[in-house]
């Protein structure tokens, strides 16, 4: 399994929740793992029902087995301070800037400077040691981008590696992508059974090809349960409605004394049943598209009542069943 564990996804498929249940399932086993955040919404938090995070690695949950969750919202403005006391010792001087508001003008004029910071401490936490030897995080899980601008967010030191020929931008660009063009790096991508997140689901892999990145699996969130067998749906076409209604009647839903009410309830039943066979059939043709990339397929089960941490947990089990570990 890649260290670094990368969950995008088009809006509103929950990559966030997947990526938290990732990070769980990682984390089960004694094991360590960093969930970071990249796009300062705060969702972590809510989910493991937590504070707001700082810039600052923090454990917010323990996994099955011992294993350890910790969370990290990367804050732009202090990476850059980071990075220049890391490259330039300009601590004191950094943090002068920053006052000054320079800092915060750096990192908003260039949006592509916010991405090297963002995916080079994430880097960092990947290769980062104890004095023993031992990395601190076996995992570190990122809730990235979503799918429409994930290729460039992680090939953007390629481009900074290119424009800076000599120096330590250069070299710190090239080691950020050693480690996400290498197989410690894999990209999941999250989607519905839906056509437009299945197709950008599938445009998304084409684009991680052609730049290179190691793309990993496909998680298919929010999946409904079945209600009705294949079988059950082949029949669908042939029920007659006076069956129906003799068998809503038998079950106790009508009869003479009630003027028929079972007779009333044959035609919603019966459209809710064609609604949902059409669905089935809509999702068995997006479930084959995703089958068709080759990569593997995961599914988890909708929460109709929202996730809450039990539910996380639940995912999480869910994905390591599935062999996600």
């Amino acid at each position: 399994m890649s260290r670094l564990q990368v969950v995008s996804g088009k809006g509103g498929t929950g990559k966030t929740t997947v990526a938290a249940a990732l990070a769980l399932a990682l984390a089960t086993e004694g094991k360590r793992t960093l969930l970071v955040e990249v796009e300062g919404r705060q969702g972590i938090a809510q989910l493991f029902e937590t504070e707001a995070l700082p810039y600052e690695e923090r454990k917010i949950a323990v996994a099955p087995d011992g294993g350890e969750v910790y969370a990290l919202a990367i804050d732009p403005e202090l990476a850059l301070l980071d990075y220049l006391q890391m490259f330039y010792k300009m601590g004191g001087a950094g943090r002068a800037l920053k006052k000054l508001g320079a800092i915060d003008f750096a990192t908003t004029i260039a949006p592509g400077l916010r991405d090297v910071l963002l995916t080079g401490k994430a880097c960092e936490a990947v290769r980062r040691k104890e004095r023993s030897g031992r990395f601190v995080y076996d995992y570190v899980v990122m809730d990235a981008p979503p799918t429409g601008r994930i290729t460039r967010f992680l090939n953007v030191n390629d481009e900074v590696a290119g424009l800076a020929k000599i120096g330590p931008i250069h070299n710190q660009a090239q080691a950020v992508m050693r480690v996400l063009k290498s197989p410690e790096t894999a990209v999941h991508l999250v989607t519905l059974l839906e056509e437009m997140p299945v197709q950008e689901t599938a445009d998304g892999i084409a684009e991680l090809r052609a730049a290179r990145l190691p793309v990993g699996r496909v998680i298919v969130n929010m999946v409904r349960p079945a209600l009705l067998d294949p079988a059950d749906l082949e029949l669908l076409g042939t029920v007659e409605r006076s069956s129906v209604a003799r068998a809503l009647s038998s079950a106790g839903l009508g009869g003479a004394r009630r003027g028929g009410h079972a007779e009333r309830l044959v035609d919603p039943l019966l459209e809710q049943a064609r609604e949902y066979a059409e669905r089935y059939a809509l999702e068995a043709e997006q479930r084959a598209v995703l089958e068709d990339l080759g990569l593997p397929l995961h599914e988890l089960p909708l929460y109709a009542d929202g996730v809450d941490l039990a539910a996380l947990y639940q995912m999480a089990r869910e994905l390591r069943g599935q062999g996600v570990s």
